[in-house]
């Protein structure tokens, strides 16, 4: 079975939400769109896509994919996206990576890594990272045909950070347009 214009995914573990992160639990709730699982696995492509996304790769997808919802009565419902049990349609993926590969941004998203401010060890602080600088760790096509590669240090505009946690890091999820500096 292949979709028109939409990738047919299923979440990568199994489960809708990933409550504990490092043995730790960090929500209970379904409402929770930190808890949500972001990671899937791709089972179909696109009838007319010619990307580098294939069959079998692991995507990162929106919060809201595999979240449920309640509607104005209260009654549980699944997002849009879902299709029938653990099939589930996404039209925009922000990155990707083979099985045994390394994660790429898809079109305009990258994934920058907050760079540590160095004073972890402190109890009082409330900045334990360096505002607006972080490092280039999923690159897209578009930054590397400027010139950049994993590992630069950029700057980037305020408020352009969206987190995620993968493979058990806080990473942020930005544009190409926000990306501002090369340190």
């Amino acid at each position: 079975m292949k979709s028109l214009h939409y990738f047919l995914v299923t979440p990568a573990n199994g489960l809708r939400y990933t409550t504990e992160r490092k043995g730790l639990i960090i929500s209970s709730s379904k409402e929770d769109h930190l808890a949500s699982t972001r990671e899937a696995i791709v089972l179909e492509t696109p009838y007319d896509y010619d990307g580098p996304i294939q069959k079998g790769d692991i995507v990162i997808v929106h919060h809201n994919v595999f979240k449920y919802y309640y509607d104005m009565r209260g009654k549980e419902k699944s997002s849009w996206n879902h299709f029938r049990d653990d099939l589930f349609m996404v039209d925009d993926v922000y990155a990707y990576k083979r099985k045994e590969g390394r994660w790429r941004g898809v079109g305009r998203y990258v994934f920058v890594a907050p760079v540590k401010n160095g004073r972890e060890n402190t109890i009082i602080t409330s900045d334990l990272e360096k505002p607006l600088i972080g490092e280039i760790r999923y690159i897209n096509q578009e930054l590397e045909d400027k010139g950049l590669q994993v590992g630069d240090l950029i700057t980037f505009e305020p408020e352009s950070e969206y987190p995620f946690h993968i493979d058990g890091e806080k990473i942020y999820r930005m544009y190409t347009k926000n990306i501002t500096i090369k340190l």
